[in-house]
């Protein structure tokens, strides 16, 4: 079977990051009942989630990452669903929606995140909470490359081996870019090359719940995700119904 490489990618510039995963454990244990991971990819918070007995729904844009997720799943409480965030409709409320690692950043400035928070009060329960982890991605770089290059991330799939490395972020204004260069060297020495671009929109906490209260949320204190050498930290702001 050829191989998804999105799904390769994916998991090797982000399947690996896990300092929001005991915050997310935390959210879902006061929900007491099903979460909706918004951009759940292929389900790094997803089945952490379900593993500790949680029900969650997996909600991404991109079905090829969703297959793998189903096939990971195996028995666990997970239902996955292929559709856009600012069009969110489905027949069912949560107590919790999730949006991890600056998945918000992606919805196309102010409008998209509006469609999204009025989406997401509308699925949420009369206490439910939607909780979204935002970032600078700025931070901690230098404007156009970093001042240390990051490790690359490396794995080795059926002979052929991924490499992903970030080697620039540049500010745009109203977003940010983030460069990286994707390479991959099979067993006979065959080499690619492609460069990669994430544009993330520049959003900071008052924003987003200004945001809210303009979808009908109420602001709630806010949580945060530690930094690390490798990775900056993030706020995660967290509005009720």
């Amino acid at each position: 079977m050829t191989p998804d490489l999105e799904v390769i990618w994916h998991d090797l510039e982000c399947g690996s990051y896990d300092l929001d995963l005991a915050g997310w454990r935390e959210l879902a244990e006061a929900a007491r009942g099903p979460v909706l991971d918004v951009g759940a990819g292929t389900g790094r918070v997803t089945l952490d989630l379900a593993r500790r007995g949680h029900e969650v729904v997996a909600l991404d844009a991109d079905a090829s990452l969703l297959a793998a997720l189903r096939e990971r799943a195996g028995g666990l409480l997970v239902d996955t669903i292929h559709a856009d965030a600012r069009e969110l409709d489905l027949e069912q409320r949560f107590p919790l929606i999730i949006v991890p690692m600056q998945t918000l950043q992606l919805l196309g400035g102010s409008v998209g995140r509006t469609a999204f928070l009025t989406r997401a009060r509308a699925h949420l329960t009369d206490d439910g909470i939607v909780a979204m982890a935002i970032a600078d991605a700025l931070e901690g770089a230098a404007v156009g490359e970093y001042s240390e290059p990051p490790r690359p991330e490396m794995r080795e799939i059926d002979g052929i081996v991924y490499s992903s490395r970030a080697v620039a972020i540049t500010d745009e204004g109203e977003r940010c870019a983030i460069f990286r260069i994707r390479e991959t060297v099979d067993h006979v020495g065959a080499h690619t090359s492609q460069e990669n671009v994430v544009r993330l929109d520049a959003l900071d906490p008052a924003t987003l719940e200004g945001e809210g209260r303009a979808a009908g949320l109420r602001v709630l204190p806010r949580g945060s995700v530690p930094e690390s050498d490798e990775y900056i930290g993030s706020t995660v702001v967290m509005l009720g119904a």
